[in-house]
């Protein structure tokens, strides 16, 4: 397939480039300036330029191709709402250009927007409440449309991560040597779900292969590390005293991840192991944060 791929040049779409080229797929990266545009010819990558202010661009780069894979995201939490509301236009301009096409559409959406306190499934809807009440709207726009001719279908990710980068966990590290202290909030229970971005990039293509309209995949390695895990790890990583704190407190301490720092949100991929035939064989996130490498050190 021409695949047309938003966030191409940032850290996961990266690793989708490099597995979709590996198995025959051709793409068209999204670049918004001429640095993500040398960097996406540089991987050999068609260039389309448009930016997520302008829903159309977007819109006619999902029309050109055979299949859509959508990364892009704006990652500033202090406009977490407002960049929500952005994503869910965007989409929405690609999934009307699609509409009755039959192409394959890919949301990216995240498994800490999944109802707390239990381990998500790929059965599970998105939740309603708190955090994962914006983006799970988006979820359900994605499905709206996978009744209206699209192959629309939806990849939740956990904390993402290799050498470079660990998904919220590198916010966590800036804050840790901001503050002089690897924290966790209570006992440290609360739990995220992790995969190496080598795993997650399989689980886009292979839903782009053979995804069914409508569905749900979870891109996860391990369904569950603990906070108290994490910090320990980062602790260990960067010399820094380890330390609970209260729930309270969490808010001075952590900003704006202070909003996710305390959810337990364990996730399962059985079923997309099962429905794609995908096996996650990287490293886990401690393992990754360990390591001599880690670019945070």
């Amino acid at each position: 397939m021409r695949v047309f791929l938003t966030g191409a040049s940032g850290f996961i779409g990266s690793a989708v480039i490099a597995e979709l080229k590996a198995h025959g797929h051709e793409v068209l990266g999204l670049a918004r300036n001429d640095e993500n545009a040398a960097k996406l010819q540089a991987a050999g990558v068609a260039v389309h330029r448009g930016d997520l202010s302008q829903p159309e661009t977007l819109a006619a780069g999902a029309a050109a191709c055979d299949g859509t894979i959508h990364c892009a995201f704006i990652h500033d939490f202090s406009k977490f709402m407002e960049n929500i509301a952005i994503d869910r236009t965007n989409v929405e301009a690609m999934l009307k250009a699609l509409e009755g096409s039959g192409k394959p559409f890919i949301l990216t959406s995240g498994t800490l927007m999944a109802d707390p306190d239990r381990e998500a499934t790929e059965e599970d809807g998105p939740s309603t409440e708190g955090a994962g009440a914006g983006r799970g709207a988006t979820e359900l726009l994605v499905e709206d449309y996978a009744k209206r001719g699209v192959r629309a279908m939806i990849v939740r990710l956990p904390q993402v991560h290799d050498t470079q980068k660990a998904g919220l966990v590198t916010y966590a590290i800036d804050v840790a040597k901001e503050k002089g202290v690897s924290a966790y909030i209570g006992d440290g229970s609360a739990r995220w779900a992790a995969a190496h971005v080598d795993d997650v990039a399989k689980v886009y293509r292979l839903a782009l292969e053979k995804g069914v309209a409508g569905a749900r995949y979870h891109a996860v390695g391990e369904s569950g590390v603990s906070m108290r895990d994490v910090a320990e790890a980062v602790g260990k990583r960067l010399n820094l005293p380890v330390a609970s704190i209260t729930l309270e407190e969490a808010p001075a301490h952590f900003g704006f991840l202070a909003m996710f720092a305390n959810r337990d949100a364990p996730t399962s991929s059985r079923l997309t192991q099962q429905r794609l035939g995908w096996r996650p064989t990287g490293p886990g996130l401690v393992e990754d944060l360990e390591h001599p490498e880690f670019a945070e050190a």
